[in-house]
């Protein structure tokens, strides 16, 4: 649906009353204004408004409805169609959710299709228009603007990945501490996910950032920042995904040590349970002449003697670490 569509000229909004077609005549014929138009998950039908009047290339459209794109800038014929995806995270749950926005644009026009309940346009938008001096520059503010805020929204992710992490390494190197190696690899899987939506990013950023993408000469500084804010993030992923590298195997090396314990403890056990085991043992053997038999003391002695090399087997493990 379109949640949004305006005309903007010199840096100033004038809403759209009539047809869209209206609006895109009317900014064809004034040569100094473009239209953006803002959908949020629009139908073949719904897109098909848009597509019809500026003969969008058929693949163009059929990316936007059906979504799921990896980030990527494509030219078809005089559209520039950028993709980027979006990040938003979930306290309750510690997920990432990921989202898209695709940015059509034109000498004449900007139409931006949101997927994903993450990252809402309309900042965005009241952002511009409180710069009046940036939006004077056309359709190319609107795409710096869109991906100063997506790239912006990827370093407050980054932030709560980096507290998770935190978390996560407390909880591996508390005494006690429960297994978490299906959090750090949950975990693992958001980061390679955050990989995924920003990395293919920054090509996109550097071919503009550069100057080889003509429609966005006069935004090119602005995009200098923008790929200098993601190239950021970018090695804060790195970092994270090394970090949780390392979280694993302090984990699983400090489970592999609790278990050496524990089998040396069993083992220690077993050792003082062989001592009563092997003299009753001797004694089941129900030998016919065995001179201690006739003896009063004799059972007292041999109990007494077990619980002596016990306690001394007990005490020599107990002293060497191995209870």
């Amino acid at each position: 649906m379109i949640v949004d569509k305006a005309i903007y000229t010199n840096g100033t909004r004038r809403d759209i009353d009539g047809d869209i077609s209206d609006a895109f005549d009317l900014a064809r014929e004034e040569g100094d204004c473009f239209v953006w138009i803002g959908l949020f998950e629009p139908n073949e039908d719904e897109f098909a408004l848009v597509s019809d009047e500026l003969q969008l290339h058929p693949l163009a459209a059929e990316d936007a409805v059906s979504a799921h794109q990896r980030p990527k800038m494509e030219r078809y014929d005089d559209t520039l169609l950028i993709v980027l995806k979006t990040l938003s995270y979930i306290d309750e749950t510690s997920d990432i959710e990921v989202g898209e926005i695709m940015v059509f644009l034109g000498p004449d026009f900007v139409i931006t299709v949101r997927h994903g309940a993450g990252n809402p346009l309309r900042p965005v938008r009241k952002r511009l228009e409180d710069s009046p001096e940036l939006l004077k520059h056309g359709a190319t503010a609107v795409l710096y603007a869109v991906c100063d805020e997506v790239v912006d929204r990827y370093g407050i992710v980054a932030h709560e990945v980096e507290i998770d992490i935190i978390g996560l390494e407390k909880a591996v190197f508390n005494p006690g501490a429960r297994d978490v190696t299906e959090d750090v690899y949950s975990l693992k899987r958001e980061v390679l996910e955050f990989r995924g939506a920003e990395d293919p990013l920054i090509p996109v950023l550097q071919e503009i950032a550069k100057g080889r993408v003509a429609e966005c000469g006069s935004t090119q500084e602005y995009f200098r920042d923008v790929l200098d804010h993601l190239l950021r993030v970018d090695g804060q992923v790195d970092a994270h995904n090394e970090l949780l590298n390392s979280v694993l195997t302090a984990h699983l090396a400090l489970l592999g040590k609790q278990q050496n314990e524990d089998m040396r403890k069993i083992s220690a056990w077993a050792a003082i349970i062989a001592v009563p085991t092997a003299i009753a043992g001797i004694y089941g053997m129900n030998f016919e002449h065995m001179p201690e038999l006739k003896w009063t003391w004799s059972y007292p002695v041999v109990l007494a003697l077990i619980a002596v090399i016990c306690v001394l087997l007990f005490r020599r493990l107990r002293r060497s670490g191995w209870l």
